[in-house]
Order: C-alpha cells, then sequence, then structure tokens
C-alpha cells in the first residue's frame, strides 16, 4: 500500500491537500485498479487457502505470460442478453443483471453464471420449444465461448455452471468489486454482495486522500 502510494505522489498530477484535483496520466489510469484485484486476490489473501493452494497460485502468476497473468489478477467477464452479441462488463456488482448470463473467466476457473430470470425460465424448459430458439442460443453461446478458453489453456481450469443467489455463484461474487452491499443505501442495481470488504470507489478515494496530503 505504501508503495502504491509512494507511486501515485510521484507520477499523479494534483495539488497539494486537494484530493478532487489528483489526476494520474494515462499510462498509470488502470494501476490502481489491478492493485485494488491484486489486493482482493488468493495471491494476497491466506484465509481459505491452505499453504499449497497459496505457493501453487503465485508459481503459476510467475510462470504464465504476460496476458494470463493479468486475468488472473483481474479477470474478465463477459455478459450475454438480448439486446446484442456478448459486450464486456465492468467487474463490479453492478454488472450481474436478472436478465443476463456472464461469463467470468479468472484463469484458474471459467463461470457461466445465470441471473435470476434466466434460471427460472430454463428450469421451466422454454429453450426446448422452437418459439424460443433466441433463449436457446443465448444459454449455448457462453457455454461455447467457455469450451473454446478451456481447449486453449493448461492446466484446464474448473468448468462452473451456476445460477444467482445458489451457493457456487459465491465463485463470482468473491471477485466482484462489491460496489453494492448490505450497507449500500442508495438504491443501485446489481447483487447485493455481503462483504465488509471496501469497494474500488472507496479504495481510490482513501488513495487520493493519502497521495496529495504534505
Amino acid at each position: 500500500d505504501r508503495s502504491l502510494i509512494r507511486l501515485c505522489s510521484r507520477f499523479a498530477d494534483y495539488r497539494k491537500d486537494e484530493p478532487q484535483s489528483f489526476r494520474l496520466g494515462q499510462e498509470f489510469s488502470i494501476y490502481p485498479q489491478f492493485m485494488f484485484h491484486l489486493r482482493r486476490s488468493q495471491f494476497m489473501q491466506q484465509i481459505n487457502y491452505s499453504p499449497d493452494e497459496n505457493a501453487y497460485y503465485r508459481s503459476m502468476l510467475t510462470r504464465e505470460c504476460c496476458s494470463n497473468s493479468l486475468v488472473m489478477i483481474q479477470p474478465s467477464l463477459l455478459s450475454y442478453s438480448f439486446q446484442g452479441p456478448p459486450q464486456p462488463v465492468l467487474l463490479d456488482a453492478s454488472s450481474v443483471r436478472q436478465d443476463t448470463v456472464l461469463l467470468l473467466d479468472t484463469f484458474f476457473h471459467v463461470l457461466v453464471f445465470h441471473g435470476e430470470t434466466i434460471a427460472a425460465w430454463r428450469e421451466q424448459g422454454y429453450q426446448d420449444h422452437e418459439e424460443h430458439a433466441n433463449f436457446r442460443n443465448l444459454l449455448l453461446a457462453p457455454q461455447a465461448d467457455a469450451q473454446v478458453i478451456m481447449d486453449s489453456r493448461f492446466p484446464v481450469p474448473r468448468y462452473i455452471v451456476c445460477d444467482q443467489h445458489k451457493s457456487e455463484g459465491r465463485f463470482l461474487m468473491a471477485r466482484l468489486n462489491p460496489s453494492v452491499t448490505h450497507n449500500t443505501n442508495d438504491g443501485s442495481a446489481g447483487q447485493t454482495i455481503f462483504t465488509d470488504d471496501v469497494s474500488l470507489r472507496v479504495f481510490m478515494e482513501h488513495l487520493m486522500k493519502l497521495a496529495v496530503q504534505s
């Protein structure tokens, strides 16, 4: 944390003791975001991980190429909906919608996450009716993309298919920025995450405050 504060103090543009004036150059604009996700990842957190797991994850981080290492730190998230082709979305609680399917790639896991409405329609068998071919295609598209990812990667990641509000959804919730929590009362859309972790917004506010201190 101190290294990040020193880096921002040195390379950012700001006026002393004025956090609202803080600006990072284009080269460093997303660096704090990666550090936020690194702090919450299995590479830094030792709770719920055995020493063997920690050693394995860290060794993979140092062995893989740059693009794979970046995915390990900040996973990619795609959203599938009836509105058009799949779109990259923020790794944020606000990206969880009842009428979408999400595809999360953490390098170690590939997860297909069905929103509550999508899961209910699937359980009712809408995908088996010819008049709902678009819905069937919506279910199949993320599975096909997940298979492409797994076919091109070694070791093969764990494949998880889950629904909103179900137990295995925790694999997605643990990697999302908790912008919507049980303490949030501003009516924000998205999945409520029950955690005491700070959000990216709070993290950046504290970083800017400390970086501009005299």
